[in-house]
């Protein structure tokens, strides 16, 4: 059974840096692209950045600058580095991955349970 498993989160002051971590476990044929999404109390959940199993990586515009994604193939796991934490920045942050199983011959599209996030003074 594929599942993510995020780590991480917490509270934070404005200003602050988190790094949250996700890992991917299972019988794991492949993975795709690796991304973070997160929500907000009240808010639909957003994309924050992507990065591929190339190394290549995408962020929202509300990211840029600020958060750092990276990934090890090796241990299947991406990570997001989080500098210059906001009040608005407080979420629950989930992890994204377009996995392989080895039991399956195509991908799905998998989700972690989420870590909270809250930037507070």
């Amino acid at each position: 059974q594929v599942q993510l498993v995020e780590s991480g989160g917490g509270l934070v002051q404005p200003g602050g840096s988190l790094r949250l971590s996700c890992a991917a476990s299972g019988s794991i044929f492949s993975i795709n692209d690796m991304a973070w999404y997160r929500q907000a109390p009240g808010k639909q959940r957003e994309f924050v950045a992507v990065i591929t199993n190339g190394g290549t990586s995408v962020y929202a515009d509300s990211a840029k600058g600020r958060f750092t994604i990276s990934r090890d193939n090796a241990k299947n796991t991406v990570s997001l580095q989080m500098n210059s934490l906001k009040p608005e920045d407080t979420a629950v942050y989930y992890c994204n991955a377009w996995i392989r199983p080895m039991s399956q011959s195509r991908g799905n599209d998998y989700w972690g349970r989420g870590t909270q996030v809250a930037v507070s003074s």
